[in-house]
């Protein structure tokens, strides 16, 4: 499960292992979560030269989105703290699955059994 900042990080190219990480996803055929959210964050800031990559991502037979529904917002307002990281949280608790990211300081203060595997 992609945050925010790893979706950044591959799009900007300026990580070599969010990069790794996508395409091994994408030679082993294993799922992407991305929230909407991150998505959101990541067009507001992206220079138009990345934004194609991160079109790519989004295009990808591998990476599904994670709509913020109504029912979807509740969970995440549920959550508290900061929206853009309590999506991330729930889309990693719902799946089972590590939060991937290039902050993990961002989830220190978190009570919920999930996993953040920072990016080098």
């Amino acid at each position: 499960m992609l945050d925010a900042s790893a979706v950044l990080a591959f799009a900007s190219q300026s990580s070599v292992y969010a990069a790794a990480l996508v395409w091994t996803a994408v030679e082993e055929g294993l799922v992407l979560a991305v929230p909407a959210t991150a998505v959101a964050a990541a067009v507001a800031v992206l220079a138009e030269k990345d934004r194609a990559v991160l079109d790519v991502l989004l295009t990808l037979p591998v990476t599904v989105v994670d709509d913020l529904t109504a029912e979807r917002a509740y969970a995440v307002g549920a959550l508290g703290g900061e929206q853009l990281d309590a999506h991330a949280v729930a889309c990693a608790r719902d799946r089972g699955w590590p939060v991937v990211t290039a902050e993990a300081h961002r989830y220190a203060v978190r009570d919920e059994a999930v996993e953040v595997e920072q990016l080098p």
